[in-house]
C-alpha cells in the first residue's frame, strides 16, 4: 500500500484556513524515503505537514499487570494491539483517555499506545502526556501501583510528531502504509478525530514514515487544533479544574460509560446519565485586535447584555478555547481586557461533533 495514500478520503469538516501550512525545508537525510515504507512515491512532492511535539513526552508502563491497572485508573478501554486496516500483521493501536482525581475532574489527558507483544515479552503501553506533567503523572502511577506487577518509566528515546496532509478534507478513511519488520517506528491514527491527523512517536529528527513529508511550523498545529477545538494539555485542561464531559471526552472517544470501576468514574457516570450537560469547550476566534499579552485565562466570556456566558481557557493569537454555556454562543460575545477594551469573539460548533450537539 502507498505510504503516499497515508490521508486519502474524504472527512467533513477538516477544511479551513489552519490547512494552508507553512514547511520548512529540512535536510534531505531527514525526510527522505525510508526503509520503514514501501510503494512511496518520492516524486510526489510535499504531501504531508509534520510537526514536532517538543511539548508532549511519553511515560512507558509495562509488565504482566499493565492492563488492569491502567484500566483501574483511566475513562477508557484500553488500545489493545491488533491487526490494522488494510495489514494482516499485528500494530500498535492508539486510544484516548483522561486520568481523575477522585472528584471526578481531569488530571492529565494522554493518548495511548498499545504496543505489540512479541515472544518472551511484557505488555507494554505508552502514555503520551504534557511533558510538563511526566514526573506527576509517573508519581501518580507509582501511588496508585501497589503490588501490581509492572514497571513506570519515561521514554525519552522516542519523539511525537503530528502528521496532517496539506490538502483539506483528507485527515480520515485512509489504510496505514506497509513497514517493513525492522521499522521500529510508530505510525498511528490520532484517536481523538480524523481532523487531527496521525500520531508518529519516532527515534528519528524526521519524518521517516512519511514520504513526500516536509516540517511543519508548530504554531500552525496549535491553530488548527484550536479551530477544531480539540484541548491538549494542561494549559487547555487544567489540572484539578477541567471536568472530562464538559472537555468534550465522550466526543473525541475518550470515554467509555460500560467499562469497570476507575478512579472518579461516580462524578463522571453520573453527569453522563443524567443527560445534562450546561458547559462545553467551544473553539473561539477573535473579531477584534487582540492585546499584545493576549487573553488571560480564565477571563469571563460575557455576553451583548453584560451576562456571564463562562471564561475564557487557552488559545495562541486569534483562536483558542472557551468554557461557555451552550445556549449563550449564538449570541455576540466578548472580554474586557485589563486595558479596559473590548475584544469581540465568536464561538463555533465543529463539524466532527456529534450532530444532536448542533
Amino acid at each position: 500500500m502507498a505510504a503516499a495514500a497515508l490521508l486519502r478520503g474524504a472527512a467533513p469538516g477538516c477544511g479551513g484556513p489552519a490547512w494552508s501550512w507553512r514547511l520548512r525545508a529540512a535536510p534531505r537525510r531527514r525526510l527522505a524515503h525510508s526503509g520503514c515504507c514501501q510503494g512511496a512515491d518520492p516524486a510526489s512532492g510535499a504531501t504531508w505537514a509534520c510537526f514536532l511535539l517538543g511539548e508532549r513526552a511519553l511515560v512507558r508502563v509495562r509488565g504482566p499487570d499493565s492492563a488492569p491497572f491502567l484500566l483501574g485508573l483511566l475513562t477508557n478501554e484500553l488500545p489493545l494491539p491488533g491487526p490494522a486496516a488494510g495489514e494482516a500483521s499485528t500494530s500498535a493501536r492508539a486510544g484516548y483517555a483522561h486520568f481523575l482525581n477522585v472528584q471526578g475532574r481531569t488530571l492529565y489527558d494522554v493518548i495511548l499506545y498499545g504496543l505489540p507483544e512479541r515472544s518472551g515479552e511484557q505488555p507494554t503501553f505508552l502514555l503520551e502526556c504534557d511533558s510538563s506533567v511526566v514526573d506527576a503523572l509517573q508519581r501518580h502511577l507509582l501511588l496508585h501501583k501497589i503490588r501490581r506487577k509492572v514497571t513506570v518509566e519515561p521514554c525519552p528515546e522516542l519523539r511525537v510528531w503530528a502528521v496532517l496532509p496539506r490538502a483539506p478534507g483528507e485527515a480520515g478513511g485512509a489504510v496505514p502504509p506497509r513497514k517493513t519488520a525492522e521499522c521500529a517506528d510508530i505510525l498511528t491514527r490520532d484517536p481523538r478525530t480524523a481532523c487531527m491527523g496521525w500520531r508518529l512517536l519516532s527515534q528519528d529528527e524526521g519524518s521517516a514514515l512519511v514520504p513526500g513529508g516536509r516540517l511543519g511550523h508548530l504554531q500552525d498545529y496549535h491553530r488548527h487544533r484550536y479551530q477544531q477545538g480539540v484541548p491538549e494539555g494542561v494549559h487547555d485542561l487544567p489540572p484539578g479544574v477541567a471536568l472530562p464531559l464538559e472537555s468534550n471526552l465522550a466526543f473525541m472517544n475518550g470515554i467509555s460509560f460500560t467499562k469497570g470501576c476507575y478512579i472518579g468514574q461516580e462524578l463522571t457516570a453520573r453527569t453522563h446519565h443524567m443527560g445534562v450537560i450546561r458547559k462545553r469547550l467551544f473553539p473561539v476566534q477573535f473579531s477584534g485586535a487582540v492585546p499584545g499579552g493576549g487573553i488571560a485565562p480564565g477571563a469571563a466570556v460575557l455576553t451583548e447584555s453584560g451576562q456571564a456566558a463562562g471564561k475564557y481557557r487557552a488559545g495562541l493569537g486569534d483562536v483558542g478555547l472557551a468554557l461557555l454555556r451552550s445556549e449563550k454562543i449564538k449570541g455576540p460575545l466578548h472580554i474586557r481586557t485589563s486595558e479596559s477594551g473590548l475584544v469581540a469573539l465568536t464561538a463555533s460548533v465543529p463539524d466532527w461533533w456529534p450532530t444532536a450537539t448542533k
